[in-house]
């Protein structure tokens, strides 16, 4: 039996890094696609702490849309975290082979890189990076969530259904990603 396909496009937000003296809080977001049928079927989730940082919620928005996959399935993960991407593209693999260990010190937020690394191995995985703020319209709804999960302090409480086509269309209104298709299947 193939393997569903489902993107999920994320970003996470930190508000107030540059205060040494405060809380930081912080969200995490994504939109979540999946191809059946001839359709794309979105979902999309938001998730909040109240004193965090952009490296912690980038994991954690790895985490819970894998999370909340039913079953295997291919996934390409669109983030504009390189330090997400690298992590699981290029680190990970090291840090296990040491014993989860880095050879300059001890990994920030270990607890996070091995419950993804676990939720992850379930699937079929693909990890891609984006340039952020860069016009990507997924990646910016994505921004989008994730800042207003950091402002509101609310989270989604799993896959809920998408907004993203009536954001697309507020977006349009003002002029942005008139070229932008989404309707498309996905690309091989």
């Amino acid at each position: 039996m193939p393997l569903d396909s489902v993107q999920i496009h994320a970003d996470e937000s930190c508000l107030g890094n540059q205060f040494q003296d405060r809380a930081a809080p912080g969200g995490a977001a994504g939109l979540v696609e999946l191809w059946r049928e001839g359709r794309w079927i979105r979902r999309e989730y938001w998730i909040a702490e109240p004193d965090t940082t952009n490296n912690r919620m980038a994991i954690r928005s790895a985490i819970e849309p894998l999370r909340a996959l039913k079953r295997r399935c291919a996934v390409r993960f669109v983030s504009d975290s390189q330090y997400l991407v690298k992590g699981m593209r290029e680190w990970i693999r090291g840090w296990k082979a040491r014993g989860w260990k880095r050879r300059a010190g001890p990994i920030e937020n270990l607890d996070l890189w091995q419950a993804l690394d676990h939720i992850a191995s379930r699937h079929e995985m693909t990890w891609e990076w984006v340039k952020g703020h860069a016009g990507h319209p997924r990646n910016e709804y994505a921004n989008d969530l994730a800042v207003e999960a950091a402002r509101e302090q609310t989270q989604s409480g799993g896959l809920v259904d998408a907004r993203f086509a009536e954001w697309l269309e507020d977006q349009r209104e003002r002029g942005r990603y008139l070229d932008f298709h989404e309707f498309l299947p996905p690309t091989t």
